[in-house]
């Protein structure tokens, strides 16, 4: 897996950082809720949402907010999904998903951040072909004491499709239809999760290092500084060492 999610830990404007997790987040919830009602129970979206943000602690009152405002007569924003691709330093594969209301800006800031740090913007599908679209569930082995081979059988049980391992956490794949039902039945049967989303998950990695890996690095905080996206998908891999390293 790309090791994204593991810079995005490091970065120093710990504040900022935040802010923009709120921002990104308010922005989701809202079209949510746009797209199909306030009511979190009735909107499978909508509730994954509003998990993802109480889980960094986002305020109650900005959760309210943005249901609201998705759901007033007297707003008018309209927000839609584009998904941007494109190729980074050292050949790296990159998506970038943006909620915009303008879709001229993003291109235009995505586009920059592209050439400015040592990529290139593509055509649509020009590197999504090298990506499968997947439901991610994940539960942290500190927090939980599981039986691999018992949560392996409970989460194919469920309609899972695999359940991969590392030292830091359980990852179960499921198809994106298959998502919600799965999310359902793993949490009736008692188990919670530190992440829940619909990802790209690259079919195969490139290993990056060196000064590919400084500026892919640039490349990626430069992309979550832009308010419009929400996402940034790639399939390099980056041992311990260099990220600790470039930190």
């Amino acid at each position: 897996m790309p090791k994204f999610k593991l810079f995005k830990d490091r970065k120093g404007k710990a504040d900022q950082a935040k802010n923009n997790q709120f921002v990104k987040l308010g922005r989701e919830i809202f079209m949510a809720a746009r797209k199909g009602g306030p009511n979190p129970e009735a909107n499978f979206t909508l509730k994954v949402a509003i998990e993802a943000a109480r889980r960094i602690n986002m305020p109650k009152d900005n959760i309210e907010r943005a249901i609201k405002k998705a759901t007033g007569d007297g707003d008018n924003v309209e927000y839609e999904e584009i998904m941007y691709e494109g190729y980074g330093p050292g050949g790296v594969a990159i998506m970038v998903k943006c909620l915009t209301d303008n879709r001229n800006r993003s291109a235009a800031d995505v586009r920059a951040v592209f050439n400015k740090r040592g990529g290139n913007m593509g055509e649509s599908g020009c590197v999504s072909y090298m990506f499968d679209q997947k439901g991610i569930l994940r539960i942290d082995r500190e927090e939980h004491e599981l039986d691999e081979d018992e949560l392996m059988m409970q989460a194919l049980e469920a309609g899972a499709e695999d359940v991969s391992v590392d030292e830091d956490s359980f990852e179960i794949l499921t198809h994106p239809h298959e998502f919600e039902q799965v999310k359902t039945t793993l949490e009736s049967q008692g188990l919670q999760f530190a992440e829940a989303s619909v990802s790209w998950i690259p079919q195969n990695t490139i290993q990056v290092e060196g000064e590919n890996a400084e500026k892919l690095l640039k490349m990626m905080d430069a992309f979550d500084d832009l308010d419009d996206v929400q996402d940034v998908y790639s399939n390099y891999e980056m041992d311990e060492e260099e990220m600790a390293k470039l930190s």
